[in-house]
């Protein structure tokens, strides 16, 4: 009698185990998969032949844009496959130009944070040789940027001694409600929001050769949205080091 009560618990106890299972397999959510965002064709080796580059990412959640995961393959026409990791983000993408100037293309990265400052995850590699190598990207430039008297803002750069003056005038009834002025008079001194190089682009820099870059930083007032304008800065790599070339500024208006 003894055995037959042990085997009844027994196969109740398996039964509802198996139901159990069956209910969670049922309420897990979906696992998310591996994508592939873009399919390159570039020579970034050195060996002559074009090599497959795949950006790929895994989202945050299924059907989600921020991707949490985010990594390049190389496979080289010979030699072993190579994998550059990134930081997540948006709408991920990989430029292609030799900014070096060893005679091989690197890899220039972006993707967007996704916050309200349009700043972009930015990174630079070199796989020349079937090694891969993360590079140096320029640090950006020193900005001095201040509200004065009569609603102006007043921006400096002192890397290439160029300053400029803004008429912010048309805001004054919004800088008088925050209380950065009263009257046109400054209330105390108050920097304008400068943001970190929001991205690069490779570009042409006049009299070099090969390629540059090109980073862009905004300027705002009060608040981010309150843009003033935007900082062009323009590099040249050379003798390892990343050479500021000129700063183009224009206003938002």
């Amino acid at each position: 009698m003894m055995k037959k009560e042990l085997l009844f618990a027994f196969g109740t106890f398996f039964l509802m185990s198996l139901h159990a299972i069956a209910g969670n397999s049922l309420t897990d959510p979906p696992q998310t998969e591996t994508m592939t965002i873009k399919t390159y064709k570039k020579d970034v080796t050195g060996d002559g032949k074009r090599d497959i580059i795949k950006l790929n990412a895994i989202p945050f959640e299924p059907d989600a844009l921020f991707l949490k995961q985010i990594w390049a393959t190389i496979t080289p026409s010979e030699g072993s496959k190579l994998r550059i990791d990134y930081e997540g983000g948006y709408e991920p993408e990989i430029t292609f130009a030799d900014l070096n100037h060893d005679g091989v293309k690197d890899l220039l990265y972006r993707a967007a944070t996704g916050g309200s400052g349009g700043l972009y995850e930015n990174a630079l590699h070199t796989a020349k040789g079937g090694k891969v190598q993360e590079l140096d990207l320029p640090s950006g430039i020193t900005i001095d940027a201040h509200f004065e008297d009569q609603y102006k803002g007043v921006i400096s750069f002192p890397d290439t001694q160029q300053s400029y003056t803004v008429d912010l005038s048309d805001r004054k009834d919004d800088y008088e409600r925050l209380g950065i002025f009263t009257k046109g008079i400054l209330n105390e001194p108050t920097e304008l929001m400068v943001t970190p190089i929001a991205f690069f682009e490779p570009t042409k820099i006049r009299g070099k050769k090969g390629k540059g870059l090109k980073g862009y930083q905004q300027i705002s007032g009060a608040y981010r949205a309150d843009g003033v304008g935007t900082a062009t800065s323009y590099w040249y790599y050379e003798d390892g080091n990343w050479n500021l070339m000129k700063i183009v500024w224009k206003t938002d208006r």
